[in-house]
């Protein structure tokens, strides 16, 4: 009995030195990944890609935004939005006004204020253009603004400033520092 059990116990040591190898050898394969966001604080709690996030307002759509990739940092209650966003606005009765594209984008989740970075470009429905490289929508007052360089075509109008505000639907807007050309009802 006794070599059966010596047998039996360096049978099991030895499998178990072979399971802990095993495992140790695995190691490597479990441990989160590094990601290019930096601390651990930064990984995002939801993400999302080819996603479509709604915004409405007392049961009123007022935007909808398509996004390629979207992550929810809950820590800083920040959306971001990294490839490729396009929002919709939509007024009061949800008549569709303007679009709005931009490379990336950041939502304050708790003002659900909007900014948009990168070739952004607005427009309205009736043709007007808006582009620069950084609009920001503020929801409470339903403004787009900005103090970056923009510029703005319509068939009345070619216009460059430093600063802009407008409504969203991009109708009554004023640009700060203009420059540029527009057409007159004066035909000299």
């Amino acid at each position: 009995m006794v070599v059966r059990s010596t047998a039996l116990t360096a049978l099991c040591s030895f499998l178990l030195t072979i399971s802990s190898l095993i495992l140790v050898g695995c190691e490597e394969k479990v441990k989160p990944a590094v990601t290019s966001f930096g601390t651990n604080k930064d990984i995002p709690s939801q993400e999302s890609w080819n996603a479509t996030i709604t915004f409405t307002d007392s049961g009123r759509i007022t935007g909808i935004l398509r996004a390629g990739h979207i992550m929810v940092l809950d820590d800083k209650n920040i959306t971001l939005m990294d490839s490729d966003i396009k929002v919709d606005f939509y007024d009061e009765n949800q008549n569709h006004t303007s679009v709005l594209t931009a490379r990336r984008g950041v939502v304050n989740d708790i003002t659900h204020d909007f900014e948009a970075h990168e070739n952004v470009i607005v427009v309205n429905d009736s043709g007007t253009t808006l582009r620069t490289q950084e609009l920001y929508w503020t929801n409470s007052t339903q403004k787009i603004h900005t103090p970056a360089y923009v510029e703005i075509y319509s068939p009345k109008e070619q216009l460059q400033g430093q600063g802009f505000e407008s409504d969203q639907s991009l109708v009554n807007y004023t640009i700060y520092k203009p420059t540029g050309r527009a057409k007159t009802g004066d035909p000299k």
